[in-house]
């Protein structure tokens, strides 16, 4: 009898678990929030962002910060610059803005600086080296900016706190930021070594443009530091392939092939599992970090895969998916314990950036 009491206080504490996820939906100028629980998610709030009600501007990138309170938005079009917005997760109403460089994208706040560092993604430009914006969340002001390569993306900040990273996706570099210095610490070519393991015959002449810089056989689009250990992994949208870095040693350590165009990577918190979504095919793989094993492919309900939200306790992925032309945008939730889609909701048209923001147990 008391077993019996025991497991269903238990069971009850388990379904009552909640999370909430931020999506954007960047032809829609809307931001989704999302709640699931129960095996069910659902859309609660559907802001709309943005200044000019006769034109698209492409809320890209979306960010919490580490306490919670607030939430921040790169809206990627502009008059040229795109800008930065910061949101109260109490009320979703802005508390400030500021203006950044040529299509704002991914971003993330520093726990140890406080710091936000979003890359200007640039990507109606000439192709020429671009920033990386560091932001003071508080006043919203732009502190500097940091020269790194041709479209830069995927803004991800160390474990530490000390080092953001990001791949150019245009020039196939990847970027160390030191958070202190606000400088660039290191660069890494991702080009060769897969040049010469697969045995092709360009040279470094064949990639270059008539502008003079070097255009990439991998297009790496994302880079995630791993949790605990000095790695990082890189999703090579062009050569389809993860790209494995020894931060230690500063080089390539490992390649494994994935689908037609990895395009978003992220890792549980517990160090698991690495999460992709394979653009190009619709779908989500799931890999076990410990060897690199691809464990599952799951087909997403809609086209065009694209951003990575892990809940806290590693159970969940929140996957958002653009979808085609008019179609709404949808966000996929996956259990990361038996590798199956669970749920989906529709939100706005071609849904992108997404940022897990808390767990209720209630």
């Amino acid at each position: 009898m008391v077993r019996l009491i025991l497991f269903l206080l238990v069971s009850n504490f388990v379904m009552s678990q909640s999370y909430y996820v931020y999506v954007a939906s960047e032809s829609d100028d809307t931001v989704s929030l999302l709640k699931f629980q129960n095996n069910e998610i659902n859309e609660l709030e559907r802001i709309t962002v943005g200044t000019y009600p006769t034109e698209i501007e492409g809320p890209h990138g979306i960010t919490v910060d580490p306490n919670g309170k607030f939430w921040y938005l790169s809206l990627a079009h502009g008059n040229p610059f795109g800008k930065l917005v910061k949101y109260s997760t109490e009320s979703n109403e802005i508390l400030g803005e500021t203006t950044l460089g040529l299509f704002p994208a991914s971003m993330q706040v520093s726990n140890t600086t406080g710091f936000l560092y979003c890359v200007n993604f640039n990507l109606h430009g000439s192709m020429k080296p671009s920033t990386v914006s560091v932001v003071d969340p508080v006043t919203m002001t732009e502190i500097t900016t940091i020269t790194t390569g041709s479209m830069p993306h995927g803004s991800r900040i160390s474990p530490d706190g000390l080092f953001q990273y990001s791949v150019a996706m245009m020039s196939g570099e990847l970027f160390e930021v030191d958070a202190l210095d606000l400088e660039v610490s290191r660069t890494l070519d991702l080009e060769n070594k897969m040049m010469k393991k697969n045995g092709m015959k360009h040279s470094m002449d064949d990639m270059k443009s008539m502008d003079g810089m070097k255009h990439s056989m991998v297009k790496p689009t994302w880079v995630i530091p791993h949790p605990n250990k000095n790695l990082a992994y890189i999703a090579g949208n062009g050569s389809d392939e993860v790209i494995e870095v020894d931060l230690d040693q500063w080089k390539v350590s490992d390649r494994f092939n994935t689908g037609k165009g990895p395009y978003n990577l992220e890792i549980s918190p517990d160090a698991k599992l690495l999460i992709g979504t394979i653009k190009s095919e619709g779908k989500t793989a799931i890999w076990s970090l410990e060897d690199k094993k691809l464990l599952r492919e799951i087909k997403n309900t809609t086209s065009v895969s694209h951003g990575i939200a892990i809940s806290s306790d590693s159970k969940y992925a929140f996957i958002s998916v653009e979808g085609i032309g008019g179609e709404p945008g949808i966000v996929d939730v996956i259990s990361l314990e038996n590798y199956e889609l669970i749920s989906s909701v529709e939100v706005g048209k071609q849904a992108g950036g997404i940022a897990f923001w808390k767990q209720e147990n209630l």
